[in-house]
């Protein structure tokens, strides 16, 4: 051989590879489908993997689901990473744009997913467990760095960034809760104007 050509095994997908698309293909298809009636099979149909290569990348559908809702999670703080760069742009309008997105109902099932993952972990179900790993402390490095950038001390911006986590997952569970779409989005409005001082 020469090597100008790859080896055949150098050319074959790696597992973790192969396991971080069906990821990302699920994640897709949640935001788009929900969670109602969803099987391994018929996900697997879905994404292109059949129900046998998901138990063999996930182990079980709860670990499964406890992926795409990390996964979810942190295309959430991606999001907000993007949004904050972008120039002239303000922390209540990062904060707007984050709340639509995630109030968005295309991507409803990734916020219910989210509720009942959580449920099963602090219910003990050691599968869903891995969930609440980082379930705060992931969201408080970029929130507490955009409090900090605003100004605020080290002290009070690790408070502030629990407080709008707090109150945005709870407002999230309100809306899946209500339906009250009008309700949630007028009192997250309430929250920015006193949390901002956002008009």
């Amino acid at each position: 051989m020469d090597g100008s050509q790859p080896r055949p095994e150098a050319r074959r997908e790696k597992p973790g590879d192969r396991r971080a698309q069906l990821v990302e293909a699920a994640v897709d298809h949640v935001a788009a489908h929900g969670i109602a009636d969803l099987s391994l099979r018929r996900l697997g149909a879905a994404i292109g993997a059949s129900h046998r290569m998901l138990i063999h990348y996930f182990g079980s559908k709860e670990q499964l689901l406890v992926e795409i809702v990390r996964a979810s999670e942190r295309r959430q703080r991606e999001l907000f990473s993007r949004l904050r760069s972008q120039p002239g742009l303000p922390p209540a309008d990062v904060a707007r744009l984050l709340w639509r997105r995630l109030t968005d109902p295309g991507v409803a099932g990734q916020e219910r997913l989210f509720f009942e993952i959580c449920g099963h972990a602090l219910r003990g179900r050691p599968e869903a467990a891995p969930v609440l790993e980082g379930l705060v402390s992931d969201w408080l490095e970029p929130l507490v760095a955009a409090e900090i950038e605003a100004g605020a001390s080290p002290v009070a911006a690790r408070n502030r960034a629990r407080l709008g986590l707090a109150t945005v997952r709870g407002l999230l569970l309100d809306l899946l809760a209500t339906g009250d779409r009008a309700g949630v989005d007028s009192a997250m409005e309430e929250f920015l104007r006193l949390y901002y001082g956002a008009e």
